[in-house]
């Protein structure tokens, strides 16, 4: 396998996603320090590959690399292919740039790479793997089983995760602002609302406060809430992307009715 994983590695690096490689058949990384050690550099690559040590083969998540969906298989505690299937309908997994299956039945599917943070949802079979993340890539195996390229598409598009958090599990927002209150102040409480958020929560509450003050005024000024989330410890590109989605939403919803 290792002639085959150097050439593949050096096409991720050459479509700019960052690559190292994990120690052989398993997910634990084989450089001191893992995924920071990720890079598209030729030689690099050649060195770690091309030794004879049959690496698995690791791509770094997040841009400049890809974002990825991992849809879980559980066997009979379940799996994420009827969530995968939840974000379809609701057109939030449309774009994707390939399908890869895993060794245990469950599917990669691959984004464009964001900014965005890691995220898991554990009752849906569903893990998010952005910045400050990895997953093993063709032809990398574990246990025997190798990750196989099911389909390679034209997709560009990325996935927003606050959307899809949102969407599969509305109740992470409970003890929300009231309905009801006047614009100002309903605006007002939620942005103290998304300042308190908890890391693991924030997109997705950030997400959810933008559509409620759109509900009330879809000329709303989302200023207020961008300010509690950089409080909240979200960053400029985040919160840029989950109000532009948020708008999105509300102007689809308004060309709808």
């Amino acid at each position: 396998m290792t002639d085959a994983t150097l050439r593949q590695a050096l096409a991720y690096a050459r479509h700019g996603w960052p690559v190292f490689p994990c120690l052989p058949g398993q997910k634990i990384p084989a450089t001191a320090h893992g995924f920071r050690d990720a890079t598209t550099d030729e030689q690099q690559i050649t060195e770690w590959f091309g030794r004879g040590f049959n690496w698995n083969l690791a791509i770094a998540t997040g841009a400049p690399g890809p974002d990825v969906l991992d849809v879980d298989h559980h066997g009979e505690a379940g799996n994420g292919y009827p969530a995968f299937a939840r974000l379809h309908r609701a057109g939030l997994a449309d774009g994707a740039a390939a399908y890869v299956r895993t060794p245990a039945g469950g599917m990669h599917a691959y984004f464009t790479g964001s900014g965005q943070h890691n995220g898991r949802l554990p009752s849906h079979h569903l893990d998010f793997r952005s910045q400050g993340g990895y997953i093993l890539a063709p032809p990398s195996q574990v246990d025997g089983k190798p990750y196989r390229l099911i389909k390679k598409l034209d997709g560009h598009s990325s996935l927003d995760w606050a959307a899809v958090t949102a969407l599969l599990e509305p109740q992470r927002h409970q003890q929300r602002p009231a309905p009801g209150e006047a614009p100002d102040r309903q605006l007002s409480q939620l942005a103290r609302w998304v300042a308190s958020q908890p890391e693991g929560n924030r997109n997705s509450g950030l997400y959810w406060a933008a559509n409620r003050a759109l509900d009330a005024d879809p000329a709303a000024d989302l200023s207020p809430l961008a300010a509690a989330a950089r409080q909240a410890g979200l960053d400029e590109p985040e919160i840029t992307r989950t109000l532009d989605s948020a708008r999105k939403t509300s102007h689809q919803a308004e060309a709808v009715n």
